[in-house]
């Protein structure tokens, strides 16, 4: 296992610090990005991403705690150790591109090489490999004032990458850009790290741009939240992954990346209750709902709150729907404890006699919505899926697939239409009974 490239331990950085107007960006937070990795800071403003980015770049000097880049505390650095740093260690690609209009695009490209003492020939000749690389070498004699957006992204990206860096810092690379750049300069980021085996460290505020990342640190209030991993990127740092479960709670992050666990749940379990109401209505569930994911109040109460008049804080439901309502809900909530019992232990490396009969009585829950007599074969079959499923052995779609599969082929035989609604069913027991500090 390679030693990390960045390693930061309990960093506090407190801006103004002593003064009436002090502010503690980030709060404690502790990451390791390795060698080679493409890393994302993500989170909301205001939520310490830039602060920690511009700290690893050796400009934000840390109040307390520790920050090591490639083993060495930057901020240990003579003058001219931070320039060798700044210039050779790191490149650095910027939302507002900063080139010099008053210089040529080689001769912009070129600029972090004369630091180095890189003859001028030499240093041309070099700057017109980068330029080709990225797609503008019948560029090279223009001034930045004659390209677009995106042409002057891609110069920067060059520019970043002419000295070879160990690491590439992106600050909202695509932020000014519009769709065809943006994929430009993601698609060059993403064969710097693949082909040049560079680390990238990317500060984004768009989650479409995630996939191109191994793992993402979601920051918020200044603290690390969680670090979600890619499960579809090979990853470079150590991840356990029989820990890993991939399940609605990732697909719900990306599309509300700044929701808390709690309200993606709620989220997951609207969705699942109904596709009839209008929005106003959907709003005042989620509210109620919210109460029942919380465990404050009962199935009674749920059913005669969705009853009563709008006005009334209810939704208008009839006693019928609002009894179907929360006997789906309430069962949810029940069965999924043991998809809590099992993960907790799980996760801990605490396995115990137990352990069977909640796999078993899961794979129960599902062959109870199936309300269909099953096979021995078709049993057995569904409770290894069950027991795959909850360790993260197998994803959402190697579940479903496994339960079409007919039997001589290896597989439980339920057919397209129930392989889908069983699927659906278990991950909103996954969802409901994966504690959030699961995906930290």
């Amino acid at each position: 296992m390679p030693q990390p490239i960045v390693k930061i331990k309990d960093l506090d950085i407190t801006y103004n610090l002593g003064k009436e107007n002090e502010f503690k960006a980030t709060r404690g937070v502790s990451m390791e990005v390795y060698p080679g990795e493409f890393v994302a800071f993500f989170g909301p403003s205001g939520c310490g991403k830039s602060t920690i980015f511009y700290s690893i770049l050796g400009i934000l000097e840390p109040s307390a705690g520790q920050l090591l880049v490639k083993g060495e505390n930057p901020y240990s650095f003579s003058p001219e150790e931070m320039v060798r740093f700044q210039t050779k260690i790191i490149g650095i690609v910027y939302q507002a591109f900063y080139l010099i209009t008053s210089l040529s695009v080689i001769d912009n490209v070129v600029l972090p090489q004369i630091f180095h003492g890189v003859n001028p020939g030499k240093r041309r000749r070099w700057a017109k490999q980068v330029l080709k690389r990225f797609g503008m070498e019948e560029h090279g004699d223009k001034y930045p004032d004659n390209l677009s957006g995106g042409q002057s992204q891609r110069v920067s990206v060059a520019r970043a990458m002419v000295n070879n860096p160990n690491i590439l810092l992106a600050d909202e690379p695509t932020g000014n850009l519009d769709s065809t750049s943006t994929k430009q300069v993601m698609d060059s980021m993403a064969e710097i790290n693949s082909v040049d085996k560079k680390t990238v460290i990317m500060i984004t505020h768009n989650a479409a741009q995630l996939s191109y990342c191994h793992r993402v640190f979601y920051l918020r209030d200044g603290k690390l939240e969680r670090v979600v991993p890619n499960p579809e990127k090979k990853q470079i740092a150590k991840i356990d992954k029989h820990k890993i479960l991939i399940t609605e709670f990732d697909q719900l992050s990306k599309l509300f990346p700044y929701e808390d666990p709690i309200t993606l749940k709620v989220k997951s379990l609207v969705n699942y209750l109904t596709q009839d109401l209008n929005y106003y209505q959907l709003q005042r569930l989620e509210d109620i709902i919210k109460l029942v994911v919380e465990r404050k109040i009962s199935q009674k109460e749920f059913k005669s709150l969705v009853m009563k008049n709008y006005n009334q804080g209810g939704i208008d439901l009839t006693e019928s729907l609002a009894a179907h309502m929360s006997e789906k809900i309430y069962k949810i909530i029940r069965q999924s404890e043991d998809i809590r019992r099992f993960r907790r232990r799980f996760l801990n490396s605490n396995f115990f006699s137990r352990e069977n009969v909640l796999v078993r009585n899961l794979a129960k829950f599902v062959m109870d919505e199936y309300k269909k007599e099953l096979s021995l074969v078709q049993r057995r079959r569904l409770k290894d899926l069950v027991y795959k499923r909850i360790t993260g052995l197998i994803s959402r779609r190697d579940f479903k697939d496994a339960l079409r599969v007919e039997l001589p082929d290896g597989g439980v035989g339920l057919g397209k239409v129930w392989s889908r609604k069983l699927t659906r069913y278990f991950e909103k027991l996954l969802m409901q009974g994966t504690d959030s500090k699961g995906h930290h």
